[in-house]
């Protein structure tokens, strides 16, 4: 417990420094974490070493937003016919 009020002063010291709320501190450290995951399973996409279904399961996203992440990126994958 003593780790949660440690995060938590550090997130209010954070915030009366800057000129954020502590709930928008909380959203950005929530976006870098999870774009860390991502980039790290791209690295293991490019490879082909891991699926999409593993890394959607893993980042708990639709496969359709991985595809949009990778379009965003650049990074060329197959695109199915609907038909």
């Amino acid at each position: 417990m003593s780790n949660l009020k440690n995060i938590k002063t550090e997130i209010e010291k954070y915030a009366s420094n800057s000129n954020l709320t502590e709930l928008q501190i909380v959203e950005k450290l929530e976006k870098h974490f999870f774009d860390k995951k991502v980039r790290a399973n791209l690295k293991l996409y490019k490879k082909g070493t891991k699926k999409v279904s593993d890394i959607t399961k893993d980042l708990k996203i639709s496969p359709r937003k991985f595809y949009a992440i990778l379009q965003k990126k650049n990074i060329e994958h197959k695109k199915y016919n609907k038909k």
